[in-house]
């Protein structure tokens, strides 16, 4: 799912494309992904595009008459762009719907089976005040609010940095991301932090993100960003199940659970303790790799697989 850092170099791509220009038409490829029906949709059309936002995951285009539309791209959800007198992209199977401007077609994909892409048309800033989770934004945080929003349940931190209700716009790749820097455990208990603990984690996500935003920034250049993914070769654990951590070089340990995955280093994070995977540890129970050295001993074991 594209995440803050994602959503940030979107939306800075877009404004110098799409700032000013009249939204002329909007065609929806598969009529599921309008998710409101009032505002009408044709309400949007010949209108000038006075504004961009992130909203957490979402980019909301401010209309002018107070209107808003909110683009929530969820997992698989892609955004391309179409300069005006070019052959739009993105208009086959996985095409949800374009938005034709006057200075180009902006399209949105979905790939895969499940549809969970979203758009709505609301108008005034308290109906698009509903469609914010309303988590704290890290990057505008001071230590002490963000100590707060911790603070405020008792969660795993893996689940409090991609809770939108306490953080905004922080997901599945970049809260292993942030964690591995901070060198903490995604299970640890928000409660059991204490103060340098509380005080790493903020550094960590705040320099996770601010370094990644950047990154992106280099790699789309004056392009359109168009290699939107949840792995990049740069990630130090997210999506590197088996291979070395670049710090210690212990091999990258996950948990799977529903459709997402934890991706960590047991030395650098879990004091070499191997945390169990609930899908393979219904299986294996007692055999188990409870450390690291563990698991290295079975995996250098003949047989072992």
């Amino acid at each position: 799912m594209p995440e803050l850092p994602d959503v940030t170099v979107y939306i800075e791509a877009l404004r110098p494309r799409i700032l000013g220009a009249r939204l002329e038409r909007i065609r929806l490829l598969k009529p599921f992904v309008l998710r409101s029906v009032e505002p009408p949709l044709a309400a949007a059309s010949g209108r000038a595009v006075t504004g961009l936002r992130r909203l957490g995951k979402r980019i909301v285009l401010v209309l002018e008459g107070e209107l808003f539309l909110v683009i929530h791209l969820m997992i698989a959800g892609r955004l391309h762009w179409h300069p005006a007198g070019g052959r739009p992209r993105g208009a086959g199977k996985i095409g949800l719907v374009a938005f034709e401007l006057s200075t180009g077609t902006l399209t949105m994909t979905e790939a895969g089976t499940k549809r969970r892409a979203a758009i709505h048309l609301v108008a005034g800033e308290p109906a698009l005040a509903e469609h914010d989770p309303g988590g704290l934004e890290a990057l505008e945080a001071s230590v002490e609010e963000f100590s707060a929003a911790l603070a405020a349940e008792n969660h795993t931190l893996k689940r409090a940095l991609t809770d939108p209700r306490i953080f905004s716009g922080i997901g599945n790749a970049y809260s292993d991301e942030i964690l591995h820097r901070a060198r903490l455990s995604p299970v640890k208990q928000t409660g059991a932090l204490d103060r340098d603990e509380t005080a790493r984690l903020f550094e960590a996500t705040k320099a996770t993100l601010l370094d990644w935003v950047e990154r992106l920034r280099r790699q789309a250049g004056e392009n359109f960003p168009e290699g939107v993914t949840a792995f990049r070769p740069g990630m130090a654990v997210h999506g590197r199940f088996g291979q070395p951590c670049p710090d210690c070089g212990t091999a990258v340990q996950r948990i799977v659970y529903a459709e997402n995955e934890t991706n960590y280093c047991p030395r650098c994070q879990t004091g070499g303790r191997v945390l169990a995977d609930l899908s393979l540890s219904r299986l294996l129970h007692a055999d188990w790799p409870r450390t690291v050295e563990e698991l290295e001993a079975r995996r250098g074991h003949p047989g072992s697989g």
